[in-house]
């Protein structure tokens, strides 16, 4: 048996998928600010920009914070339910790409690199984007409720991924929007191509920023990975 194939070192790549390959992170915005409604509340856009990245749990225990109720285990699931459906009826339509992200993606699949879609979106949802996105990019997805609550900034999503692909962590490119997933990639071992979104990313060890993912290859990702361990 082949082990997997590798481009200038790089032994797979890791996809952010809300706000990195498609703009879904719009689609939340609306499902946040109506669940804050819902509860009675209001939801600010400072304190919206700080669930990019959030798991479920998480942010359905913000809303309740804000909208002045207790986050008991039994509101955040009533809460997180909500959102779900919600968010589900949002998702269940084409979603919009992030500029050159299909184009990346498919460049890398010709490339014969792995690759892994890394999401703190849950399963049910992320099987209704990748109706858009397409399954067929992907070797692997971990999902946000896959983790056994590990969920970004912890390490463990792009691990998983890693030891899904079979691969080392260390020898992939991780594409991320967020602070909680760029940390999560780098806190994993792998490089990480942040391309920002709705909120800035904070600068460290092994990554490399681009505006976004026009003209992104197997490469540019192989000269990105080199650029970073020749700077370590």
């Amino acid at each position: 048996m082949t082990g997997p194939s590798t481009v200038d070192g790089i032994a797979g790549v890791l996809w952010d998928m809300d706000g990195t390959l498609v703009d879904s992170e719009k689609l939340w915005d609306v499902a946040l600010y109506e669940a804050a409604e819902w509860l009675g509340g209001t939801l600010t856009e400072e304190q919206r920009l700080t669930l990019v990245g959030s798991n479920m749990d998480a942010t359905a225990a913000y809303l309740l914070e804000v909208t002045g109720h207790e986050p008991t285990a039994t509101r955040i699931a009533a809460t997180g339910g909500w959102i779900r459906e919600r968010t589900a009826r949002l998702f269940d339509d084409v979603l919009p790409w992030r500029p050159g992200a299909r184009e990346a993606l498919t460049a890398v699949r010709a490339a014969g690199l792995p690759s892994a879609l890394v999401t703190s979106t849950e399963r049910a949802l992320t099987e209704l984007a990748l109706n858009t996105i397409g399954r067929e990019f992907f070797d692997a997805t971990v999902c946000g409720d896959e983790v056994d609550g590990r969920n970004k900034p912890d390490p463990e999503p792009y691990l998983r991924a890693a030891r899904l692909l079979g691969v080392d962590p260390a020898r992939c490119v991780a594409v991320e929007d967020s602070q909680p997933g760029a940390a999560s990639a780098a806190g994993a071992g792998c490089v990480v191509l942040v391309v920002p979104n709705d909120v800035p990313v904070d600068e460290g060890e092994r990554r490399v920023f681009r505006e976004s993912l026009v003209g992104v290859d197997a490469p540019v990702l192989g000269e990105m990975f080199r650029s970073v361990h020749r700077a370590v």
